[in-house]
């Protein structure tokens, strides 16, 4: 079953845009289409403006921009982008991550121009009208911008993030029992601890005492901090961590020569000269013929289809 991801039109290559171009992405279109199910929105389209149209533009300030027509300030489709907004994030409930156009002022996430009373822009930029409606109404939502995903780490880390927020949707579905949040948590230990080993603890003690707690209530609070955690980029340091705590778990099982190969191995992660998709297939190998019950439960290993090959650059 594909996953439902939010996704805006011109990405696929939908002629939407003002110029009645597109802004095809091949990453969305070529790899992502066989594990996402994309609904596709263009918010101008869906306000009504035609193709093509004058452009729009944000003014005002950062926290709380208008979206004018470049040629005319009076034409103000603000309101009818909010409430556009508003109406997709109740429609599309049930989507588990959105991938946004970069510097749209519908659709941008990140540093999009905002011009103040000077004209010039302000600093730091704002964000899109409808983008801003999404993200307000569903905060934990993973969401990133099509010019982003073209960075390495910021695309794994979107991926892991799409695929937790899912499995996490499934065991909501079920209905949330003490035992399946721990169970969660136990998958995605090593996930945790290598976006950021402090976070890893916290999460860990306010399950310790997850009988004192209502379960829907304990879910809200830990999924909220689990989709934070994740949302930290992992780094090298924090990889090689992982690996020697996975490690661990083979020194019983591995020869002297074996051992030494995957100290080895993981210290040339460390020091940058393999990705990291190099230790972990050492890994699944030693792991395939000597099977351990723990490990066997862990989403580290393998938090999305292999075959998307996002380790490779990282």
């Amino acid at each position: 079953m594909k996953i439902k991801v939010g996704i805006s039109s011109c990405l696929l290559g939908q002629e939407v845009r003002f110029d009645g171009g597109h802004k095809h992405s091949r990453l969305c279109t070529d790899i992502l289409t066989p594990y996402f199910d994309f609904v596709s929105e263009c918010p101008e389209v869906g306000i009504g403006l035609g193709i093509p149209r004058k452009p729009i533009r944000l003014i005002g300030t950062a926290d709380a921009p208008k979206a004018v027509a470049t040629h005319d300030n009076a034409l103000d489709y603000t309101e009818q982008l909010i409430e556009f907004g508003q109406e997709k994030a109740k429609q599309h409930d049930d989507i588990c991550g959105y991938i946004f156009m970069k510097s749209s002022p519908s659709c941008g996430l990140f540093r999009v121009k905002v011009y103040g009373e000077n004209l010039y822009p302000e600093k730091g930029g704002g964000r899109g009208i409808y983008a801003n409606e999404i993200t307000k109404a569903h905060p934990l939502l993973p969401v990133e911008e099509s010019g982003r995903l073209t960075d390495p780490p910021l695309r794994e880390n979107f991926i892991t993030r799409v695929f937790a927020y899912y499995n996490w949707q499934q065991i909501v579905s079920e209905g949330l029992s003490h035992k399946a949040i721990i169970d969660f948590h136990v998958r995605y230990k090593y996930c945790l601890m290598a976006h950021s080993p402090k976070d890893y603890a916290t999460l860990g003690q306010m399950l310790a005492d997850a009988g004192k707690s209502e379960p829907n209530e304990l879910g809200e609070r830990y999924f909220a901090a689990l989709m934070s955690t994740l949302s930290q980029l992992a780094t090298r340091k924090t990889h090689t961590n992982v690996l020697m705590h996975l490690q661990g778990y083979l020194k019983k099982a591995l020869s002297p020569d074996e051992k030494q190969e995957l100290a080895k191995i993981i210290d040339q992660y460390r020091i940058n000269q393999v990705p990291l998709i190099v230790p972990i297939t050492i890994l699944k190998h030693h792991f395939a013929n000597h099977p351990d019950p723990y490990i066997g439960k862990q989403a580290y290993l393998q938090p999305y289809p292999e075959d998307l090959s996002l380790r490779n650059a990282i």
